[in-house]
C-alpha cells in the first residue's frame, strides 16, 4: 500500500509549470486561499514516495486568509503594527485543530473570545482514507467548518495548512500569528496505528517528536513568553503497582531525598513518542526558560460540546474502529448494531476517562493560569477511572434502557499489557484550578449510546474487531482492509 502521508497537496511540476489554489481540493469552500510553493523534506514526503521518478517534487502549503478577507501585514512590510495584538485578546494557536480534541478546543476558545488560529496538515483525514475507515459522524471540510462558525457567531478562526515538521512553515506561521499560547494536539495519537508496521512506527515517532521539538524552537526564537500547553497521555506512566502522582514523585534512596520525574513505562511506539516529548519539553524549560504545561490526558469520550452542537457542519468525529476508536465508543457502536461487546482479554485494564467537554475546560484553565517562565508543570487530565469490564457493564445497562439486547464476549488481547493490575492515579491540580467535571452518569451514557443508534446505518462492521497485533507488528507496509 502506498504511504501517502501528506495532505500538503504533493505535486510534481516542471520548472515552467505554474500552480494555482485549485489543486487544494479539500471540500467545497468560498474561502480564498494563498498558496506558497516550496520544497520540503518533511516526514510525510519521506514516506510518500517510493518510486524512481526523477521529476522534481514540491509540497504546496496553503493558508487561508481570515474570513473577513482582511490580510494582516507581512513581516518587514513597514507596518507600524506588524501583526501585534491590538485587540487585547489572548491569541491561541491550536496545532492539530482539525482533529477530535483540537476542533472542540478551537471552537470553545473562540467562543470564549480568544483569537484562535488552527494549524493542521489534515493528515488525520488521510489516515481514514488509507485504512478504509470513517467517522461514525459525517465530517465537513475544515474550510466549511470555519466558514460555518463565522456565519453562526461572527467570529474568525484563522487556518494555516501545513506540516509542523517543516520548520520553515512553522516559523512563518509563528511570526504571522504571534501566539500568546500554543495548544499542541498535532500528533499521531493512536497506539494501534503506531504498531501496524515499521513505517508507521517510524512516522509516529518522527512526526510527534520532531514536530514538538520544532514547536519548542519556534517558541524560543519567535515567542519566548509564549505558553506551551501540550497534550500528553496518562499512558506514559503505564500501570505501576504504586500510586501515580502528577508528573513528579518524591523518593528517599540510601538516606537521601529528591523529587524526580515520575517513572515512565510506555506500552507502544506512540506512548514512547509522548515520553520523549515530555523529556524534551522539561529540558527546554530548564535550559531556555520556556513555560509549559503537560496535560497527561486520559481516554476522552463524547461527541458534543456547546459549540459543536450548534450546527451539523460543526459536528465532531466519532471514531469506533479498532485503530482510532476508544473502548467506550466501540462498545456503544457495537451495542447499537447488535454486535457483542468485545472485551480484550480479562478486561481488568483500568484507565482514566473524561468527557470532551472537560478536555476543552482543562485547556482553557491551563491557558488562563499559565506556567511561569522555566516551569514545566504536569497535570493528570481525567475525572474518573474505569476498567474495560466496568465500561462493558455500563453500556449493557444503558442498552437495556433503550431496548437493546447487549451481550459481552472476551476476545484475545492484541496488546501487550497487564490485564489485571493496581491503578490509582492522582488528578487534583485541575480541580484546584476550577475544573467542574462532567461525570459518566447514566444520562450521559444514554445520550452517547443514543447517538450511536442514530448513526448506526453508517457503521462498517468490518472495523469492529481488532486488526493490529503488538506481537505481529510488520516490517513491510500493511494494509488493514482489502
Amino acid at each position: 500500500m502506498a504511504h501517502l502521508l501528506s495532505t500538503s497537496c504533493s505535486v510534481k511540476l516542471s520548472p515552467s509549470e505554474n500552480i494555482s489554489s485549485k489543486c487544494w481540493n479539500t471540500g467545497s469552500t468560498n474561502l480564498p486561499l494563498s498558496v506558497a510553493l516550496h520544497t520540503s523534506k518533511s516526514s510525510f514526503q519521506k514516506l510518500v514516495y517510493h518510486g524512481n521518478n526523477a521529476q522534481r517534487s514540491f509540497s504546496v502549503r496553503a493558508t487561508t486568509v481570515p474570513l473577513n478577507h482582511e490580510t494582516k501585514p507581512q513581516s518587514g512590510s513597514g507596518s507600524d503594527e506588524n501583526n501585534r495584538n491590538v485587540s487585547g485578546r489572548k491569541r491561541v494557536m491550536v496545532i492539530g485543530g482539525d482533529g477530535y480534541c483540537g476542533w472542540a478546543t478551537a471552537l470553545h476558545l473562540s467562543n470564549k473570545n480568544y483569537e484562535v488560529a488552527i494549524v493542521d496538515n489534515l493528515v488525520r483525514r488521510l489516515f481514514d482514507h488509507q485504512l478504509g475507515l470513517d467517522s461514525l459522524t459525517p465530517i465537513a471540510s475544515i474550510q466549511n467548518r470555519i466558514r460555518r462558525w463565522k456565519l453562526l457567531t461572527g467570529k474568525d478562526i484563522e487556518l494555516h495548512v501545513g506540516d509542523i515538521c517543516d520548520f520553515e512553515f512553522l516559523a512563518e506561521t509563528f511570526k504571522s500569528f504571534e501566539p500568546d499560547a500554543v495548544v499542541h494536539f498535532g500528533e499521531q495519537r493512536s497506539a494501534p496505528y503506531s504498531m501496524i508496521d515499521r513505517s508507521r512506527a517510524v512516522y509516529t515517532q518522527h512526526n510527534n517528536v520532531i514536530g514538538t521539538l520544532n514547536v519548542l524552537f519556534a517558541i524560543k526564537e519567535f515567542g519566548e513568553d509564549c505558553h506551551l500547553v501540550k497534550l500528553g497521555t496518562m499512558g506514559e506512566y503505564g500501570t505501576p503497582n504504586i500510586d501515580i502522582e502528577e508528573g513528579y514523585i518524591t523518593i528517599t534512596h540510601n538516606g537521601r531525598t529528591d523529587t524526580l520525574p515520575y517513572p515512565k513505562q510506555a506500552s507502544s511506539f506512540y506512548h514512547l513518542s509522548k515520553v520523549h516529548d515530555s523529556h524534551n519539553i522539561a529540558f527546554t524549560c530548564k535550559a531556555w526558560g520556556i513555560r509549559a504545561t503537560d496535560l497527561n490526558q486520559g481516554v476522552v469520550y463524547g461527541v458534543r460540546t456547546d459549540e459543536t452542537a450548534m450546527h451539523e457542519e460543526l459536528c465532531n468525529r466519532f471514531d469506533y474502529d479498532a485503530v482510532f476508536g476508544t473502548a467506550l465508543n466501540r462498545f456503544c457502536v457495537q451495542a447499537a448494531v447488535g454486535h457483542p461487546l468485545t472485551v480484550y482479554g480479562k478486561g481488568g485494564q483500568t484507565r482514566g476517562y473524561l468527557d470532551i467537554r472537560d478536555t476543552v475546560q482543562c485547556v482553557e484553565l491551563a491557558i488562563a493560569s499559565p506556567a511561569t517562565p522555566g516551569e514545566f508543570r504536569v497535570f493528570n487530565q481525567f475525572t474518573e477511572q474505569f476498567s474495560v469490564r466496568d465500561l462493558a457493564a455500563l453500556v449493557t445497562k444503558a442498552g437495556e434502557k433503550l431496548g437493546l439486547n447487549v451481550e459481552t464476549i472476551s476476545v484475545p488481547n492484541p496488546r501487550v499489557e497487564a490485564e489485571e493490575h493496581y491503578y490509582n492515579a492522582k488528578h487534583t491540580k485541575l480541580i484546584e484550578l476550577g475544573l467542574k467535571p462532567h461525570l459518566l452518569s447514566d444520562s450521559l451514557l444514554d445520550s452517547v449510546l443514543s447517538f450511536a443508534v442514530q448513526y448506526k446505518d453508517r457503521v462498517d462492521t468490518k472495523q469492529i474487531m481488532p486488526s493490529v497485533s503488538w506481537r505481529k507488528v510488520g516490517v513491510k507496509p500493511q494494509t488493514l482492509r482489502t
